[in-house]
């Protein structure tokens, strides 16, 4: 037999231990890998996006000045682009003229009735007038009776004298004659019937001016009551004619939104940037005719970036909203960006080939089996801390690695 080489069996041990010690190394990197990656998950299918909004202007027209250029960055308060304001100016001037012609025609409408409301004070006072004037003729006709009774009772008591005269006279006449009388005592006698007569017609004509005052009183009472009726025919008037302001009033607060209406529409003329911004997508010049609700061009927000990272549901037990995370670029791999996770997605549009088409009716579930199920990606929002604003991109690749709390 050969020697055995006493060199030989040393060198094994060594190799052996050497082996060993290789595959426990290799055996513990790859817990540390295991641990490491279920502990900070890691994903390269991420993507840069932001927020952005579409630029509508509110009010339509010729665009007549343009002040931005695709791609520029914008800081908020700046004049992206005007309208032509022309016709916005003529319907905010309108609409102040409507304003205060409305103004105009109120004061005017208070002024008569005013007018109006001092007509039925006239109109009333002339119904107290009249029925004053009422009374007193109802007081002096009462007098007038009473004077053309006083009148009748004096022309009947003169009467009676004057008879009681003219008797006495025609029995003393005959007398004379036979010299039972004297001549003197006739003479008296005819005097006193002449007085009498005379007496009687001064008292009949009393009681006719007496009758006629009684008329003239009468007539002046029917007048009067007359111009009671007439006067309150006149109030009754004045105050049906009396309008009100509330219809005029009421159409301020319509000719106010008016006015604002009108403004609004010309302050949105000039459309500004709402915050810090980077212009894209456009592709539009001046002489272009904007409409309202459509986008002339995008504005990217450049105040905050997020990574939206596509993780394994598997991973999802490791990742908890505040811990904070890596970022890196595809155009910039050896520049690390700090962040935040914001957010973990709690929904994806199910794989067909699992279960099926969602549909009305019935699910539609295929009859497949699949021997290798491949663990859902759901997405998860990483805020990045303090991005530079001209390095990040919307759909930029990244790659996002969760550190922990």
């Amino acid at each position: 037999m050969a020697e055995i080489d006493q060199g030989s069996v040393p060198r094994r041990r060594v190799d052996f231990w050497t082996s060993l010690s290789i595959v426990a190394v290799a055996g513990l990197l790859g817990i540390l890998v295991l641990w490491r990656s279920a502990h900070h998950p890691r994903t390269d299918d991420a993507e840069i996006f932001a927020n952005f909004i579409g630029m509508a202007p509110q009010v339509e027209g010729p665009i007549i000045e343009l002040h931005v250029q695709d791609n520029q960055f914008v800081k908020k308060g700046d004049l992206l682009f005007v309208v032509d304001p022309r016709p916005y100016e003529y319907a905010y001037d309108k609409a102040i003229s409507d304003q205060a012609a409305l103004e105009g025609q109120i004061g005017d409408e208070g002024r008569r009735i005013s007018a109006q409301v001092n007509g039925v004070s006239v109109a009333k006072a002339g119904i107290e007038t009249a029925k004053a004037d009422v009374a007193h003729f109802v007081a002096a006709e009462d007098q007038a009776r009473a004077g053309v009774e006083n009148a009748k009772q004096g022309v009947a008591r003169v009467k009676a004298e004057w008879t009681y005269a003219n008797d006495n006279l025609h029995r003393l006449e005959p007398l004379l004659e036979k010299q039972f009388v004297t001549a003197d005592q006739v003479e008296r006698a005819r005097t006193s019937a002449d007085s009498e007569e005379q007496a009687l017609k001064q008292a009949e004509s009393q009681l006719s001016v007496a009758q006629a005052e009684l008329d003239s009183v009468k007539a002046q009472f029917l007048h009067a009551t007359s111009a009671v009726e007439q006067s309150r025919a006149q109030h009754q008037q004045a105050q049906n004619s009396v309008l009100t302001l509330d219809p005029l009033v009421s159409q301020r607060g319509a000719r106010a939104s008016d006015v604002r209406n009108a403004k609004y529409n010309l302050d949105n003329c000039r459309v500004y940037s709402p915050f810090d911004a980077r212009v894209t997508n456009l592709n539009i010049s001046e002489g272009e005719y904007a409409h309202v609700g459509h986008q002339v061009f995008t504005l990217i927000d450049s105040r905050a970036w997020w990574a939206l990272a596509n993780f394994r549901e598997g991973q999802l037990n490791h990742i908890r909203p505040g811990m904070h995370a890596d970022v890196y670029l595809m155009s910039r791999p050896d520049e690390r960006f700090l962040a935040v996770v914001d957010s973990i997605g709690f929904g994806v549009t199910p794989d067909a080939d699992v279960v099926g088409r969602l549909a009305d009716g019935l699910p539609d579930v295929q009859r497949t089996l699949n021997w290798v199920h491949l663990a859902a990606r759901y997405p998860v929002r990483v805020r990045v801390i303090n991005p530079p604003p001209d390095l990040f991109r919307v759909g930029e690749t990244a790659v996002v690695t969760i550190r922990g709390r």
